[in-house]
């Protein structure tokens, strides 16, 4: 029998930090921080993994963003210009590396959980697919030919453009930045500006949702035509009611209006877009991988 190593994982999100170590899904042992200042919570984190009774070999962080991803970077691994207080230009690589002497993967948050939901999850077998997470905020990552999308930075998901409808619905948007991107539009926070409501506490049969269905498959459409992905993964908190996705189903299918010539999309666009397969550890299990990845 081969010996097995063991990872070190953390999915870093604003509110709390998912540490874990194991080897896989199967055996990973987890601790949760709540997300207060650098020092303090990195310090709580470093202290669960000083305490493995196994050696790490390596650690992956899937991080709430933005981040920097570009190697030759001197900021490589940095949060970057993230709104959330006292996180600017923090070194979430750097110190992980060097308090642990190991090797860092690092990623975004939702490009570790697409990366778990390609591995483990609810793509597996595909080579491309994308995730899209819908809760306080909105975010996505990409699995392309096997491999973890990136570019000039990372993908951005939740800041494209979708038609706004002033008349249908006037609510003018919440992204700070961009007011009405896709975040702004359908993110939770957008949800309970508009409705005076957080998203769990609406009915099924609330006007929120449909018109919540119509901004997320104008979005899905958008990925469809754009990167052509074999399967569409939208987790987050908003997801959890199950009478949302029939409705993006019927939305999308729409929006498309058979254009897209495959039969995923013409008979079993139920299948297509789906939720996630990890029951919410795609983000630290992608972390995990990241990890892996992150051996010579």
């Amino acid at each position: 029998m081969g010996f097995v190593k063991n990872f070190a994982a953390i999915e870093a999100g604003g509110t709390k930090f998912v540490c874990g170590i194991g080897s896989g899904p199967d055996d990973l042992t987890t601790a949760v921080i709540p997300t207060t200042t650098p020092t303090e919570t990195l310090t709580r984190c470093l202290d669960f993994f000083r305490a493995s009774p196994h050696p790490l070999a390596a650690i992956g962080i899937g991080s709430f963003g933005p981040v920097d991803l570009n190697p030759a970077s001197p900021t490589w691994g940095y949060i970057t210009s993230t709104p959330k207080a006292g996180w600017h230009n923090t070194d979430l690589a750097g110190t992980f590396s060097r308090a642990l002497n190991i090797p860092v993967g690092f990623d975004t948050d939702v490009n570790a959980a697409a990366l778990a939901e390609a591995r483990w999850g609810a793509a597996v077998g595909l080579k491309n697919c994308v995730y899209l997470t819908v809760g306080t905020g909105i975010g996505g990552g990409a699995v392309v030919n096997g491999q973890l999308l990136h570019g000039l930075v990372h993908p951005e998901m939740g800041h494209i453009r979708i038609p706004h409808d002033l008349a249908l619905d006037p609510f003018p948007g919440v992204c700070p930045f961009h007011g009405d991107c896709l975040e702004g539009l359908a993110s939770g926070t957008a949800m309970r500006g508009r409705w005076g409501d957080v998203a769990p506490t609406l009915p099924p049969d609330h006007p929120a949702w449909q018109l919540e269905a119509r901004y997320l498959a104008l979005a899905v459409a958008n990925f469809v035509f754009t990167l052509s992905p074999e399967r569409v993964i939208l987790g987050g908190g908003v997801m959890q009611q199950p009478h949302l996705f029939p409705l993006i189903h019927a939305e999308l299918a729409k929006i498309l209006n058979e254009y897209v010539q495959a039969p995923q999309l013409l008979t079993a666009i139920h299948e297509y877009v789906v939720p996630p397969g990890l029951n919410g550890r795609s983000g630290l299990l992608g972390s995990l991988a990241l990890a892996e990845a992150a051996l010579p």
